[in-house]
């Protein structure tokens, strides 16, 4: 097993929700970090953590941005980021598989599956190892307690309550020493929680 960090600039979360049962609304989140135990010839064995800060939601619209952030929705102040961490990996075809883990939006953590793909080791032109990992699903907003809505005449909700996501990351191999330092963060993380 290796660590495997988040290349923040090869990194993005996206979402789609629905508006007005009329239209999708994109957005994706900005910044994005994380880390994974992996071994790449048996991928079953890989946990990890994924942050997303929630600040960096952009819809294209500021005013929308401005109302995800605020207690109707993510209540960006009080919960900074939403965190998923992998706790379990099935492999199904080729560079397929099911990634079981706790996905906490709110402070409220619920489990999730979603399916995932993931590239063959390469080296990039400085010397570094990288592989590509998607994961794509769809969840039920509500679950972890975003439920502002409205009802229209016609009996449409303003917000959908099914969003899809994905995850798209270049993960690139952390040195022993680097290794070391992300594994006392952990330490550190575990200790204060």
């Amino acid at each position: 097993m290796a660590v495997w960090t988040v290349d923040p600039s090869h990194a993005s979360v996206t979402f789609a929700v629905r508006h007005l049962g009329l239209s999708t609304v994109r957005g994706s989140f900005g910044q994005v970090t994380g880390e994974l135990d992996l071994d790449p010839a048996d991928a079953t064995k890989a946990r990890g953590t994924v942050r997303i800060d929630i600040g960096s939601i952009d819809t294209r619209d500021d005013k929308r941005d401005a109302h995800l952030r605020s207690p109707d929705f993510f209540h960006a102040e009080q919960h900074p980021e939403m965190v998923f961490e992998v706790t379990s990996v099935t492999p199904k075809k080729g560079d397929a598989y099911r990634v079981a883990g706790n996905l906490t939006i709110r402070g409220v953590t619920r489990p999730v599956e979603l399916e995932a793909e993931a590239t063959e080791p390469t080296r990039d032109p400085w010397g570094n190892e990288r592989i590509g990992v998607t994961l794509t699903g769809k969840l039920n907003r509500e679950d972890w307690g975003l439920t502002w809505n409205m009802v229209l005449e016609a009996g449409r909700l303003v917000v959908g309550k099914d969003v899809k996501i994905e995850i798209d990351a270049e993960l690139v191999k952390a040195s022993e020493q680097e290794a070391e330092l992300v594994g006392e963060a952990e330490t550190k993380a575990a200790a204060t929680s």
